[in-house]
C-alpha cells in the first residue's frame, strides 16, 4: 500500500505540472498530502514546519546567493559588457566570426552567472544587432544567443551544480571541474556548427566581419580585464584550493563589488538592483528546493525509490538502456518545465538507481545539467527563447527563433552522446583534484 501510495503521489504531482501549477506548490501539496496518507497529519506538520529549516540551513548553500550577487553586480555594473568585443577582436577573421565571438562571450560570461537566462539576456541586446547589420539571418543570429546562453549553466559558477550537489551529497568542487570540460565541448560545438553554415550557406552566415577601426583593441582589452580579474580570483582560489566552492561564492561577490567600485561602476542603482534580484531569485530558487526536500522524504516514506531500485536490478537494464530512458525523461521534461525544478523533481528517483548501479554522481551530475540545458532552447516552453524575443523583438519572431536553435539542438544531442559513452572525459579534470 505503501509504495502504491508513492506511485498515486507522483501521478499527481504530473498532472498537476501538466496543469501548470507552480512547481513548488505542487511539490509541498503532493509531500503533504502523501505523508498524511501514510502516517497521519501530525508527522505531516512536523516534516512542513522542519523541512524548511534543515534545508535553508545548510551551510553549503550560502553559496547560492553570493554567486547570484556576484553575477547581477558584473551584469548590472556593466563589467560584462566587453566580453563580446574581445572576443570578436580575437575571431574577426574566421568564417561566421561574429557568431562565433557571442558563442565565446556567452562562455566567459558563464564564468561570473550561473544563469543561463541571463547569459542569453546579456550577450542579446550587444550580440544580435549587429550579427543582423553585418548580413547575419535573424532566425541564425538570434538561435546563436539562445543556445550559447545555456553554457552558462555548464561552466561554473552554476546554480544548478550547486543545487545538484547539496541533493547528491556530493563535492561541488568536482561538479564545477567537471562542468568546465562539458561546457567548453558545448562552445566548440556550437562554434563548428556556425562554420558549417557559414561554408555551406553564406547567405545564412557571412564568411567574415570587417577589421575594426584604430584604437578599438586597446580599449577591448581595458573593458574585459576587470572580469578576467575575476575570473582568475575566483577560479584560481578554486582550483588552487585556497577556498571552498562555498566560501568561492562570498569571495566572487566581495570581488565583483570591489572591482566595480574601483572602476567607478558601483552606483547606488547598481547595489540596489542586484540586491533585490539576488533576494527574489534565492526566495524563488529555495522554495522549490524545500519543497523537492519535502518530496524525497514522502518517496522514503513510501518505499517508492527502492521499488524502483529493485526493479531496475531485476530488470537487468544495461547502461546504453538506463542512460536512454535517463535521457528521454529530462528531455521531455525540459519541455514544459524549468530546469530547477526538473531537477529537483526527478533526483530522489535516479539518485539511488544511479548509486546502486555504480555509477559517478559527479559525471550524472554534469550530464543532468546539459540535459536540462537543452530544455531552455526545446519548444514550447524554451525559457532562453522567449528572453531573446523579448531582447530582439525588433528582429525575430518566436518561431524564427525556435527554427534558428535546431542546428545547435543537433550539436547538442552529439555533446550529450558522447558524455555517455566517454564518462572518464568529463572526470578527468576533477580526478586531478
Amino acid at each position: 500500500m505503501s509504495v502504491e501510495t508513492g506511485f498515486y503521489g507522483v501521478g499527481i504531482l504530473i498532472v498537476l505540472l501538466l496543469l501548470r501549477v507552480p512547481v513548488a506548490m505542487a511539490l509541498i501539496a503532493v509531500s503533504f498530502g502523501g505523508v498524511v496518507s501514510l502516517v497521519g497529519i501530525k508527522p505531516a506538520v512536523g516534516i512542513l514546519y522542519s523541512t524548511p529549516y534543515d534545508f535553508v540551513a545548510s551551510w553549503t548553500l550560502s553559496a547560492v546567493p553570493m554567486f547570484l550577487l556576484m553575477g547581477f553586480v558584473a551584469f548590472h555594473a556593466g563589467l560584462t559588457g566587453g566580453l563580446f568585443e574581445a572576443a570578436k577582436l580575437v575571431l574577426r577573421r574566421m568564417p561566421g566570426g561574429l557568431a562565433i565571438s557571442s558563442v565565446f562571450a556567452c562562455s566567459g560570461f558563464a564564468a561570473v552567472s550561473g544563469s543561463s537566462l541571463a547569459c542569453a539576456a546579456a550577450m542579446g541586446r550587444i550580440a544580435i544587432p549587429e550579427m543582423v547589420k553585418a548580413g547575419y539571418r535573424p532566425s541564425i543570429a538570434a538561435g546563436s544567443i539562445a543556445a550559447g546562453g545555456t553554457i552558462g549553466a555548464l561552466i561554473p559558477p552554476s546554480i544548478l551544480m550547486i543545487l545538484y550537489g547539496v541533493f547528491a551529497e556530493t563535492s561541488i568542487t568536482q561538479v564545477f571541474v567537471g562542468g568546465i570540460g562539458i561546457g567548453l565541448v558545448t562552445a566548440v560545438s556550437y562554434c563548428a556548427v556556425i562554420l558549417l553554415i557559414s561554408l555551406f550557406r553564406p547567405d545564412v552566415v557571412p564568411p567574415r566581419i570587417d577589421a575594426p577601426e584604430t584604437g578599438t583593441t586597446r580599449s577591448a582589452v581595458l573593458n574585459v580585464l576587470p572580469i578576467l580579474a575575476l575570473i582568475v580570483l575566483v577560479f584560481g582560489g578554486l582550483f588552487a584550493e585556497f577556498f571552498s566552492a562555498t566560501e568561492a561564492g562570498a569571495v566572487g561577490a566581495l570581488g565583483t563589488i570591489v572591482i566595480s567600485a574601483v572602476t567607478g561602476r558601483l552606483t547606488r542603482e547598481v547595489v540596489s538592483q542586484s540586491l533585490l534580484e539576488t533576494v527574489t531569485t534565492t526566495g524563488s530558487l529555495f522554495i522549490i528546493a524545500v519543497g523537492a526536500a519535502m518530496f524525497t522524504r514522502f518517496l522514503g516514506l513510501s518505499g517508492l525509490s527502492g521499488f524502483i531500485n529493485s526493479w531496475v536490478a531485476g530488470a537487468d537494464l544495461t547502461y546504453v538502456q538506463l542512460m536512454l530512458i535517463v535521457v528521454l525523461i529530462y528531455l521531455a521534461l525540459g519541455t514544459f518545465m524549468e530546469p530547477v525544478g526538473a531537477m529537483l523533481v526527478t533526483l530522489p528517483v535516479f539518485l539511488p538507481v544511479l548509486q546502486s548501479q555504480g555509477l559517478s554522481l559527479v559525471w550524472f551530475g554534469v550530464l543532468v545539467v546539459k540535459l536540462l540545458e537543452i530544455g531552455m532552447i526545446t519548444p514550447p516552453v524554451g525559457l532562453n527563447v522567449f528572453v531573446i524575443k523579448n531582447v530582439a523583438y525588433k528582429y525575430v519572431t518566436t518561431a524564427q527563433i525556435f527554427a534558428g536553435v535546431i542546428p545547435f539542438l543537433l550539436a547538442d544531442l552529439v555533446v550529450v552522446i558522447l558524455t555517455i559513452a566517454f564518462p572518464a572525459a568529463v572526470l578527468f579534470l576533477p580526478g586531478l583534484l
